[in-house]
């Protein structure tokens, strides 16, 4: 789908949060950053294993939530906002990753790039809200 047709996406055929283009990339992102951690030390396990894993399972939790509260735009959009936040700390847990060498400068490029897609749709869904709100 193309930067213009996000913003063009809807109610239609959209049953669930799981049908949002959105939500399929997250998940699909959360499951590779699943993968990826699994190479990471054994020290890391408590702390940026930890955090980019919860970071990146927020996103699509917060979308499930954000569509839930649909009734409300405010609340609505509130939810979106959080996953947007969780999209950005997931940037950042992947910049360190890359620092300290737990993934190879390529995957954390490819990474972060989904995730700057990620965040361009929610962006997106924030601005066009309204038409996504139960009337």
């Amino acid at each position: 789908m193309s930067r213009e047709d996000r913003g063009r996406e809807t109610r239609e055929g959209i049953k669930s949060h799981r049908n949002l283009e959105v939500y399929q990339m997250a998940f699909d992102a959360a499951m590779e950053i699943f993968e990826l951690s699994q190479k990471f030390p054994i020290e890391e396990r408590y702390s940026l294993t930890d955090q980019i894993r919860r970071s990146s399972r927020s996103i699509c939790g917060n979308l499930a939530e954000a569509w839930r509260k649909r009734r409300y735009q405010a609340a609505f959009i509130a939810k979106l906002s959080d996953a947007e936040a969780e999209a950005a700390e997931t940037q950042t847990w992947i910049e360190f990753a890359v620092k300290c060498h737990y993934l190879e400068v390529e995957t954390g490029r490819q990474l972060y790039s989904k995730y700057n897609s990620i965040l361009g749709m929610l962006v997106s869904l924030i601005h066009n809200s309204a038409k996504w709100v139960i009337k």
